[in-house]
């Protein structure tokens, strides 16, 4: 095993000549030795690092290093992307806070007895980067002790989000489980009398609900980035945007920073996407709505005047505008700020409280955002009450 170590040399006699050595420029770049062991245990390893303070240990993989022994000179992005201004401005903290995530994410292989050819390319080369302090690697490590978990790894979008939060997947469970019960509890409450009378446009909210639920959870989720850079072609936009976290509030990892410019656009990312997905989603829902409408009118001739067709485009332009806005901004408040900031803070070592906890919450959510909705279709003349329908008739 080659370990590339880096002393920092104080003064070294000159009058002696058999000492007289011949170091350029010693004081400005530090001397670079590169020592070969014939074996070492990871115990030994481990010791060796923790009393030798000045002798921070960088373990190439077998796939080839430079001659520094492996090291990543580009400086380290995690999260989003990164900061790039940030990162060169700071050149020497980000260098710095790379070295120490890539020590921490060594020593943790080390102690699990496996090597990067045995992970993913992608966490690997953000390992050899710098972006992944050790704390990622051991929960990798313990989520893939589960077979479903492991399998689920496979797929990049799901591996970024369980590495920024374990209990993603419960979290999508309590949304989209909970999410019929309180959107056609949220849809009696407001129309009351006229629940059963508006039946079909009650069945075209919680099919948008059962599709969206999902996107809601999973769009703003805190990440931990696993993307390679863009390629240099790439336009500025799409860099400015690739840059950006996924959740505006997230915590951003060791060496990563975001700016407030960077946050914003965040926002307005999810908010395009989750456009897409409330259009796309309410166009499928008032579809099979005006379907069932025209089945009942077909078989009940009286309640051909009583009931009307729901607008397939104004309503699922209205619908988008809402998920890209309320949606958008309650469940990036809800993942970044009273899950990851306030909630997992506090009961990090009491997983079912969190659990508990954050059912509660995310019920309340949806239960609001039903109410909302709701409101606003009313609001803005795309859902009318049955009594309105009478009198226009």
């Amino acid at each position: 095993m080659a370990i590339s170590a880096c002393f920092f040399t104080s003064s070294l006699p000159t009058s002696n000549p058999k000492l007289n050595l011949h170091r350029p420029s010693i004081t400005s770049s530090p001397l670079h030795l590169r020592l070969s062991l014939p074996s070492i245990s990871p115990l030994s390893l481990r010791h060796l690092h923790q009393h030798s303070p000045l002798l921070p240990l960088f373990i190439p993989s077998a796939t080839g290093g430079d001659d520094t022994g492996g090291f990543n000179n580009n400086p380290p992005s995690g999260g989003g992307g990164g900061n790039n201004d940030d990162n060169h401005s700071n050149g020497g903290d980000s260098d710095n806070a790379g070295d120490k995530n890539r020590n921490e994410a060594m020593v943790v292989l080390l102690e699990a007895q496996r090597s990067l050819e045995s992970l993913p390319k992608d966490l690997a080369a953000a390992i050899q980067a710098g972006r992944i302090p050790g704390a990622v690697v051991s929960r990798f490590l313990e989520l893939e002790k589960s077979g479903f978990l492991r399998w689920l790894l496979q797929f990049g979008g799901f591996k970024e989000r369980l590495l920024a939060d374990d209990l993603f997947l419960a979290k999508i469970g309590i949304e989209c489980g909970v999410g019929i019960f309180t959107k056609t509890a949220a849809e009696y409450d407001r129309r009351r009398e006229n629940f059963f009378k508006e039946l079909e446009i009650v069945f075209a909210d919680v099919v948008m609900a059962i599709i969206a639920d999902f996107m809601l959870v999973y769009l703003p989720a805190p990440t931990v980035s696993l993307r390679l850079p863009l390629a240099g072609t790439a336009g500025p936009i799409a860099k400015f945007f690739f840059n950006c976290p996924d959740n505006a509030f997230q915590v951003a990892l060791s060496g990563t920073s975001y700016s407030l410019v960077q946050r914003l656009g965040a926002i307005a990312r999810n908010g395009a996407k989750l456009f897409a997905v409330g259009t796309t989603s309410s166009m499928v829902g008032t579809a099979v709505t005006n379907a069932l409408i025209n089945a009942r009118k077909a078989v009940d001739k009286s309640s051909a005047g009583e009931v009307e067709n729901v607008p397939i485009l104004s309503t699922s332009v209205a619908y988008g505008v809402y998920m890209a806005v309320s949606s958008n901004l309650r469940y990036q408040v809800l993942a970044g700020v009273v899950e990851q900031r306030i909630l997992e803070p506090l009961l990090h070592q009491h997983k079912f409280l969190l659990s508990a906890i954050c059912f509660a919450v995310r019920t309340g959510n949806t239960y609001l955002g039903s109410l909302l909705w709701v409101d606003y279709a009313r609001l803005i003349g795309i859902q009318k009450a049955q009594e309105e329908h009478k009198e226009l008739a």
